[in-house]
């Protein structure tokens, strides 16, 4: 079996207990991105966002040929609560994802056998499925300070430039975080 891991975000620098048996590809589906949850360490992080523009995104392929342990290790990379399994997108699955139609479709035309992928919600305020709006996205990073600060501002610099959502735009432009380097 065939699986493989999508990505947006820190995954793509950092894959943790998550191993891969191929390096990332640029070329995986389309998908309403943004700077939309609050995350545990403060950094403003990438999800599916119904509603925002298609951006690109990357795979590779997870090695281990069972979905089940591909999931296991991206929910350890993720530090994803084992109570929480809607969080862990995967197909083939019993669960209904946000944009699922749009990865089906990816992974037949890929060929591939099983996909993975992270699919917290947006957060903020402490509301999960609240998405910040521009302005508050802006702000809230704008706020942080010290150690906090330092890690968000990294977090949005790493982020692949080909990412250019509505948020990071205005981030860009209000604080300067410019991408470290182009993707």
């Amino acid at each position: 079996m065939k699986i493989a891991c999508l990505a947006w975000g820190s995954l793509l620098w950092k894959t943790g207990p998550l191993r891969l048996a191929s390096s990332w590809k640029d070329d995986g589906p389309r998908l309403p991105i943004e700077f939309a949850r609050v995350g545990d360490k403060g950094e403003l992080s990438t999800v599916v966002w119904e509603g925002c523009a298609p951006q690109r995104t990357w795979w590779a392929l997870v090695d281990t040929h069972d979905l089940a342990t591909a999931r296991e290790m991206l929910r350890q990379r993720e530090e994803i609560d084992a109570e929480r399994p809607e969080w862990l997108g995967s197909l083939p699955s019993e669960l209904i994802y946000p944009c699922a139609d749009i990865i089906d479709r990816w992974l037949r035309e890929q060929k591939l056998d099983a996909v993975v992928w992270t699919a917290l919600p947006a957060r903020h305020l402490g509301e999960e499925g609240r998405p910040p709006t521009v302005d508050e996205a802006v702000l809230y990073l704008d706020q942080l300070q010290g150690e906090v600060r330092t890690h968000a501002e990294n977090y949005v610099r790493q982020i692949p430039s080909s990412l250019a959502t509505h948020h990071r735009k205005a981030i860009e432009t209000r604080l300067g975080w410019m991408p470290y380097r182009v993707w």
